[in-house]
Order: structure tokens, then sequence, then C-alpha cells
């Protein structure tokens, strides 16, 4: 047997991610004993309709959030218990909720800083309708071999170290979250294990107190010493010490109450538990509660230290009375394991996984990300800019201060065109529609193509095939016109050999000016001659001088339009924000800007019928 929990526990779980936490480690447990999963579902109304994801072994579980307590029950009629993890502003209405579903026997609770008025109405109902309300600030209760309800145990090695999959015959009353999990260990390595123990919380006012487990564990008879571990502030100690001297009992009680510094500390001095404060005129001392319970015949050690073996002299003495018999142990071989993750797999050397693709610009695996082997911040410590980490992430390799200043202004003088560039306009009419900027801005790059901004990429590519082939000018434009068609990069709607572009020559004349080779460039130059002799617009334009130039300064074609795209976004973006400062309106065109060649209005005739035969 055992109380409170136990295998036939169906649990739903009040409460966002850090219920979601508990499932998880209460499936760790269901996982071990080799038992179904024993929550069903959550109540969480922001996140209602979706799901919680539960590791369970290598299998994944699937868990419903609902928007109340009613609901879940009505969809598993098995659920019996509810765990509590919402915020203290909104416990006492979530608990209650709970308490008065027909179906729920027992509510634990995790949350703390319950008010005390709250935690008195909680333990007041609970007592009404005759459930059991456990908590607040409760770890929560374990069955061992049975149940597990919260995070109480730690971890799944320290469920298998406490001998937790099996039962034993000791159980463990705390106030301590983290005391319930030691006193859970000690009883596992000086004794057989636990049978039941509970964390009631350390608040002022718990739902269930010490004489209301040592009554359930009396009618146990699995359990044949129960442990208790106490603290100064309040009376329920001493409470218990009442209940056990008053008849004389089944159970064996130890116990130990901490607090003995109470008596060198100043007055009034805090401690972590809110019940764990000195009454007037002493009350609630840890002395007293001790005292109190020796007399009424528990075995209390003087130090925490000496409760090891105080337990384990209880269990020889129950195991020689014939009591209880050994346990039976089983080997950690016997025990299923969990599984590890790939990560943990991988950092132990115990699997080769194929990686699914490779990177070699970027490792974002420590503390910063890693621009091809130069940390980002001692990149921009030492005065590297923008320009910089473009190249080393396009290219890897650092560029000079001088190229860097060449890509800032082609980035400048790219960054927009006006509103009136298909680009610019699709970003403007989605943010007239209300659309949020990364879909608006993203509206707006999807037109980069062969007729925007893509010239910059053909007219790299097709100015490197000629300098790589040796082509001379008249070669190059032969092949074009012959294989290709309009040399990509050369000519202007508006702009003329006599109306040049500023862009242009602001790019060329930098670029220049730098003294470095500029093959590419140069072979441009030379096409613009020639074709603006057959015609006068036929410049090299501002997408072919941007290709040409980057090309010089080592990136690859592949990269080229990336530059564009990188500017122009800049623009977008700006376009966006002017207009949503503006609080524009959806536009809808004019219909003299469209030319309609539809068919004029006409008559529309009857449909034909078909002869049946």
């Amino acid at each position: 047997m055992s109380i409170v929990a136990d295998e036939n526990t169906r649990v739903v779980i009040q409460g966002g991610p850090a219920g979601g936490n508990a499932a998880r480690r209460m499936a760790e447990f269901s996982y071990l004993i080799k038992k179904p999963f024993n929550v069903r579902a959550f109540v969480f109304p922001p996140d209602a309709g979706k799901t919680v994801d539960i590791p369970y072994g290598s299998e994944t579980l699937v868990l419903p959030i609902f928007v109340t307590v009613q609901e879940a029950v009505k969809a598993y009629p098995d659920i019996n218990t509810s765990l509590v993890y919402i915020a203290p502003n909104r416990a006492l209405e979530s608990a209650m909720e709970a308490l008065k579903s027909d179906k729920i026997n027992l509510v634990s609770m995790i949350t703390e800083g319950v008010t005390e008025k709250d935690a008195k109405i909680l333990a007041h109902e609970a007592k009404r309708l005759g459930k059991v309300y456990n908590g607040p600030s409760s770890i929560g209760i374990f069955s061992a071999g049975k149940c597990r309800l919260g995070v109480v145990g730690g971890s799944y090695e320290n469920l298998i170290l406490s001998k937790l999959y099996r039962p034993g015959s000791f159980g463990v009353i705390t106030k301590s979250g983290g005391l319930l999990n030691e006193i859970i260990w000690i009883c596992s390595q000086f004794a057989d294990g636990v049978t039941t123990a509970v964390g009631i919380g350390g608040d002022a006012y718990p739902g269930t107190d010490y004489v209301s487990y040592l009554e359930m564990f009396e009618n146990d008879p699995e359990t044949r010493a129960v442990v208790i571990v106490g603290e100064m502030g309040g009376n329920l100690e001493e409470r218990a010490a009442e209940w056990y001297g008053a008849k004389k009992r089944r159970i064996k009680l130890l116990a130990v109450v901490s607090g003995f510094c109470q008596e060198v500390l100043p007055k009034g001095m805090k401690f972590g538990h809110a019940g764990a404060k000195e009454g007037t005129r002493g009350e609630g001392s840890a002395r007293n509660k001790s005292e109190s319970l020796k007399k009424a015949g528990a075995i209390v050690p003087q130090t925490f230290g000496a409760l090891g073996p105080a337990i384990k002299q209880t269990y020889e003495e129950l195991l020689a009375k014939g009591v209880i018999k050994p346990a039976k142990e089983i080997s950690a071989e016997q025990l299923p394991k969990w599984p590890k993750s790939i990560d943990e797999a991988i950092k132990n050397g115990e699997v080769m996984v194929q990686p699914l693709f490779k990177s070699t610009i970027c490792d974002d695996r420590g503390d910063e990300p890693v621009y091809g082997g130069y940390a980002a911040s001692d990149l921009i410590n030492k005065g590297y800019d923008i320009p910089h980490v473009i190249a080393m992430l396009w290219t890897k390799r650092l560029i000079s201060d001088q190229e860097a200043e060449l890509i800032k202004r082609i980035i400048m003088l790219s960054a927009d065109h006006g509103p009136c560039v298909s680009g610019a306009l699709a970003t403007i009419l989605a943010a007239c529609a209300d659309i949020p900027m990364a879909q608006a801005v993203a509206s707006g790059i999807t037109m980069i193509g062969p007729r925007f901004g893509g010239a910059v990429t053909d007219a790299g590519r097709w100015f490197k095939f000629a300098v790589e082939s040796r082509m001379n000018v008249e070669e190059f434009l032969a092949y074009m016109k012959t294989n290709v068609g309009p040399v990509p990069g050369i000519g202007h709607r508006v702009k003329s050999i006599h109306n040049p572009d500023k862009r242009v020559k602001e790019l060329v004349g930098f670029a220049k000016s730098l003294g470095r080779p500029l093959p590419h460039l140069e072979f441009a130059l030379e096409v613009e001659k020639i074709t603006t002799t057959k015609k006068e617009n036929l410049i090299l334009n501002v997408d072919g001088t941007i290709a040409v130039i980057l090309l010089d300064l080592g990136f690859p074609v592949e990269s080229l339009n990336g530059f564009f795209i990188l500017a122009r976004t800049i623009g977008l973006i700006g376009h966006w924000i002017d207009q949503k400062q503006q609080g524009a309106r959806l536009i809808r065109l004019h219909p003299y800007l469209a030319r309609y060649a539809t068919e004029p209005k006409q008559e529309v005739p009857p449909i034909e019928k078909s002869v049946e035969v």
C-alpha cells in the first residue's frame, strides 16, 4: 500500500512551463517503473488548444491543454488528482476549481507566496469536502514504486540511488523540499527505503499537517516507521507529539527539528520558510518541539547527522523482530536506463552522427559567434566594421580598410532608389495594407530579379567570363550578341554618356584611387566606350559597376546579388517605417493607371442545354 498517491493516481497539471517541467520529471519515474504515464492533461488558459510534448524514454507523449479543470476531467474521467503550478495571485482560484471537481480527491500545490488568508480558505474548503489539500510551497509527494507527484526525488539517477523504483518501510514527512530528497536518500542507504514521502511545504498554514499524514501512515500496513523533519515556528510538531503520545502506536516515529541556532541569533531573525518564525514568549522553538517529541516517545537524534544511524538502528530492530522482511533488491542492469540525448552521446563519444550539412563561416557553439575563426567581440574591439564582417562571412577573409570603405560606399549608394521602383512599391503597398515589417520587406525583396537588381549577378557572371577567357571587347560583344543578348550591367533608361550616373562616377573614382589591379572594372569601361558609340545611354550602370568592382575585390559571383539585397533592405525598411508613421491607408490603384483591354459589356447568352438520348 501507500498513502495519498498510488498506481491508480491520474493527474491534471494546472500551470504553464513549470508544470511542464514537473510532468517531464514524473514521466522519468513512470518510465523507470515501466508504467503508463499518469499525467493526463494540462489546464492553462493562455495556451488552451495547444499541446505539451513530454519525453517518455525515446518516445514523445503529446498532452492536451484545456481552459478549465472541468473540461480536462470531462475528456479524461479517470483524473483524480491536481498539481497546481499557478502564480500566487491566481492560485486560490485554480486550487478551488480543482477541489470543487467531484472527480478530484487530492490537490498538491507547488506555488510559493500564497497569502495566509488564501491558504486558510483552501485548507478549510478541503476539510469541508473531505479531500486532501497539500501545500502550498510543496515539492510534491512520492510513493515509491507507484507514483510521483511533482519534481520530488530529483534526477533520474537519484531515483535509482534512492531505490524509489520499489517500496520500502519508512514514511517521510518534511516541510523542506530539499530535505525531503535528503531523507529519502538516507532511508535508502540506512534502511530499505520509503513507502511514501510527503513535502507539506514551509508556509505558516499548510493545507495538511503532520498529524493528518501520521494517521494515514498508521493505517498503512506497509509503513513501519515514519521520519518527520520539522523546524522552528508554528506548532505542527507539538501537535504531532501530542498525537503520538496519546496512545500506543503501531508505527515508530523518528524526528529531527532544525532551528536551535535561533537561541543565539538576534530576535526577529528571518529564515527561509514563511512558517519558520518565532512566536511570542518563545513558542514554536526548536528546543520545545524536540523535547515534546521525546516525551511522547519519538526517537529524536541530537543532531541531523545522527538521523541516519537512528534510522538504521530502527530498521535493524524491525528486521530482528520479523516485522519486516529484507527488500528484494534489483540490480542496476535490470532497471531501464533513461535514453541519452544525441548531444550527450556525441559528447561522450558513444555515437557518430552524419551531419545534415556543413558550415564553414560561423561557429556559434561557444559564448559568442565566431566569424571565420574571429570572435565577434574581438572584431568590434579592434576596430573592424560591418564591411569587414560581410567580407569575412562571404569570402572568409579579412579585407583591408580601403576595401571595406569601398564596400561601405556600395551599400550607401545602393540603399534606396526612391518609392517608385518595384521593390519599394511592393513594400509600400504591404505597409499600407498593415502587413508587419518582416513580411512587407520580404515582399519587396522578392521583386529583386533579372529586371530589378539581378543585373548585378548577371553582369558579374559575364564580365568574369570575358576576363577569364581573355576576350577582347569586340569578341565579347559578338559572343553576347550571338549567345546571350544585351550585356547585363550596360544601359540605363534615363542616364547616358552626357548625363552620367553620379553613383557610378563615385564608385569608379574611389576604386581607381586604391591603386590596385582592377581587371574587371577596366574591361567593363572598355566595353562602355564601344557601346556608347552605338547608343549614348548604353553606359556602364550602377549594377554593372558594383559587379565588376566586387569581382576585383575577390567576391564570388554567387555573392554579388547579396550586396544589392543587403543594401536595398535598408531602404525598404525605411519605406515601411515611413508609411507606418504617416498612418498610410490601404492603397487601391486609380482606374486611369490601368489600361482596360477587355471586351465591351454585352448580354450573357443562355446556356445551351444538352438533349438527353
